[in-house]
């Protein structure tokens, strides 16, 4: 799902790089992180935590009050994407092999929506919760905002 956006209050310099949303307190989608963190050699990223004050002023409320949006959001010029396409476009801007990744856009989205909200529902389980976050260094800690 992707919805576009538009917001004033919103820095200039914000669309500069997709921006990927994602659960703070989960293994998953911080192990996600840090993959997209090693694979992104062209510097395209920026990160923040859903939970955080910068994701709330990001998102419109549509998605904000949306329950089944909870662990990972793209934001890419002024599009939001969610659920199963937020993870296509991160893999086709990763470029290399991953990129191959989006031809699964070709499946109906509410099915690759399915098995994305599958899997969300159950990475706590999986996984489990974290109680600490990565100590990153000064070039990591630039991605986040």
């Amino acid at each position: 799902m992707k919805a576009r956006f538009v917001d004033s209050n919103l820095q200039s310099d914000t669309f500069e790089h997709p921006i990927m949303l994602f659960d703070g307190e989960c293994r998953f989608c911080s192990g996600s992180v840090q993959f997209i963190i090693r694979h992104d050699k062209k510097d395209i990223f920026r990160f923040a935590q859903l939970q955080s004050d910068t994701a709330q002023s990001l998102l419109p409320p549509e998605i904000l009050d949306d329950p089944t949006i909870d662990s990972v959001i793209l934001i890419d010029e002024g599009i939001v994407y969610t659920h199963s396409a937020a993870v296509l476009q991160i893999c086709k801007r990763l470029g290399r092999g991953w990129t191959l990744l989006y031809i699964f856009t070709c499946v109906p989205a509410r099915w690759r929506d399915s098995l994305y909200r599958w899997v969300a529902k159950r990475r706590h389980k999986l996984l489990g919760k974290q109680d600490s976050c990565m100590i990153p260094t000064a070039d990591i800690r630039r991605k986040f905002i």
